[in-house]
């Protein structure tokens, strides 16, 4: 106290009083620093998508590397600093073999693959020829040579490990291939002065898929982009051994940009780390709306559990637990639950439930599951066997739009090598190739009796109006329908000699010398 406030009089101030109702605040709560530790989720590493991708011990020769690959990754060091982020969540670099086969067991990515690879084959091709040239027989052979060599079969296994792994191959086993030094020489492209000489007639051994796991790549260019062997492996190691790149095939469906073409081992994305992430959030539903199904509804009894818990000596907490036994063996339609009623002092038992809706748990794990048709182009009704649902719903337009989609993959896919294919298989027939001879992919969609029917009708009623006018000539009709494909006419003599309709095809014997022809013979 200050001597000028003694001397007033005055007393150090008391404390003011606390409100009155008002209590003392209670301490927060404390969280360890090693709880939120603990509750931290661990973030997966990232992953480096240009790294040269690995292959099984065997695959490519010891000390052997694809080529220029330290001089790439030092060259083009600024892309270290964009792989960090996020992509290890989505799944943005390769995969890796193993991983991507242990996929394959999946049937959310093997039925993806499965139906690409059956509709690029289902109608399969047709072989054709050009010109005026009647090539009907040696079309029968190539037809049949295909056959024999199961060509087909070898292409639908081409897309199926296409869509496992992003690369496939087809290598062309000729006699005497399996040398090791003709086994690095170039067979060309079907049509050059190369195939004519490696490929002779009966020379040709058959076709072998090979997946992606056991082809390593080598010798491809990296220092001139204007190049035509702009990083296109030119031979390939098969389990160590080295094979020409004409004699073993690539098919690359999707191919990647060429940062990472060393990455992905000069394949391409497999369809199968395309819908990863969406298999993966399907998996995710269909998990939790099971659990949830087998949860939706929480019973239990309120009790007194302090009671319970400290009620002293050997039976110290048993009874808690006996009590939680009898409601859960006792938890059922078919039975009685008996609960304790108040008496004096003592509480009473109060059962409570809490059950979960389930009115939209179908539509969020449907639209979890079709966001998988999405990505892989294939319609709900072939992926998942869903037809659309309302007045007049129909598949048609999206199976057309999917028809569509796999020709132009068929063409894109397929087109080169099956070209390639096709003239190694009439060098080995014949012992040259017709430049005449060619294919084209049959239609996927076929239409059915009635609209057969209604197109017939529609070229007839053309064709009668094109020969009523003069510009065709009944015979001609006669051919045309006699020759086309899948007529009903295969069998239509085209020998006999049909006039006009209405008009008799006999002649008139002529008159004899120095006789006027009579007026009935004229009409």
């Amino acid at each position: 106290m200050r001597l000028f406030d003694w001397f007033r009089g005055g007393r150090r101030p008391s404390p003011a009083a606390e409100p009155v109702g008002k209590t003392a605040s209670l301490p927060g709560l404390k969280v360890p620093l090693a709880a939120v530790a603990r509750s931290r989720v661990p973030k997966a590493a990232p992953v480096n998508p240009f790294l040269p991708a690995r292959h099984p011990a065997g695959v490519a020769p010891a000390g052997a590397s694809l080529a220029m690959d330290e001089q790439v990754v030092d060259s083009l060091g600024w892309t270290n600093g964009a792989y960090p982020n996020g992509q290890v969540g989505e799944g943005l670099y390769f995969l890796g073999y193993p991983y991507l086969a242990e996929l394959a067991q999946r049937p959310e990515y093997r039925k993806i693959s499965e139906i690409i690879a059956t509709e690029m084959v289902r109608k399969w091709i047709r072989v054709t020829a050009s010109g005026e040239e009647d090539k009907s027989e040696r079309i029968s052979a190539i037809n049949a040579a295909l056959d024999r060599f199961g060509v087909r079969d070898a292409f639908r296994e081409i897309a199926e490990q296409d869509g496992f792994f992003g690369r496939a191959h087809l290598y062309v086993d000729l006699e005497g291939g399996d040398e090791p030094i003709e086994a690095q020489t170039s067979i060309g492209a079907g049509r050059d002065s190369a195939s004519a000489a490696k490929v002779g007639k009966g020379k040709l051994k058959g076709f072998k898929t090979v997946e992606a796991v056991w082809c390593y790549p080598s010798g491809y260019n990296t220092t001139n982009p204007l190049a035509a062997d702009w990083y296109k492996p030119a031979l390939w190691y098969v389990q160590g051994r080295p094979v020409h790149a004409t004699r073993l095939l690539t098919f690359v469906g999707r191919e990647v940009p060429d940062l990472l073409k060393p990455a992905y081992s000069f394949g391409g994305l497999s369809m199968s780390q395309m819908a990863k992430p969406y298999v993966d959030n399907w998996l995710r539903t269909r998990a939790s709306v099971a659990d949830l199904i087998s949860s939706f509804s929480t019973s239990g009894v309120k009790i007194d559990m302090a009671a319970m818990l400290t009620g002293g000596g050997d039976d110290s907490g048993d009874a808690f637990f006996r009590r939680i036994d009898l409601f859960t063996n006792l938890r059922d339609n078919r039975n009685t639950m008996v609960l304790n009623k108040a008496v004096g002092t003592e509480a009473a038992e109060e059962f409570f439930n809490v059950s979960t809706p389930l009115g939209t748990l179908d539509t969020l794990q449907a639209q979890t599951q079709e966001h998988m048709a999405a990505v892989s182009g294939v319609p709900l009704i072939k992926l998942l066997g869903i037809s659309p649902a309302g007045l007049n719903a129909s598949s048609e337009g999206e199976i057309r739009t999917f028809y569509d989609s796999i020709h132009s993959f068929q063409e894109r896919f397929y087109g080169p090598h099956l070209r390639t294919v096709i003239d190694i298989v009439q060098l080995n027939e014949f012992g040259d190739v017709d430049p005449d001879i060619g294919y084209e992919f049959e239609p996927l969609w076929s239409m059915d009796a009635k609209e057969a029917a209604e197109v017939r009708d529609l070229e007839a009623r053309t064709a009668q109006t094109y020969i009523d006018s003069g510009v065709l000539l009944p015979e001609d009709e006669r051919k045309r329908i006699a020759t086309a494909k899948d007529t009903p006419y295969q069998g239509l003599d085209l020998s006999i000699d049909v006039g006009p309709p209405g008009l008799s095809t006999e002649m008139p014997e002529p008159p004899e010398p120095g006789e006027r022809p009579s007026l009935e013979a004229a009409e």
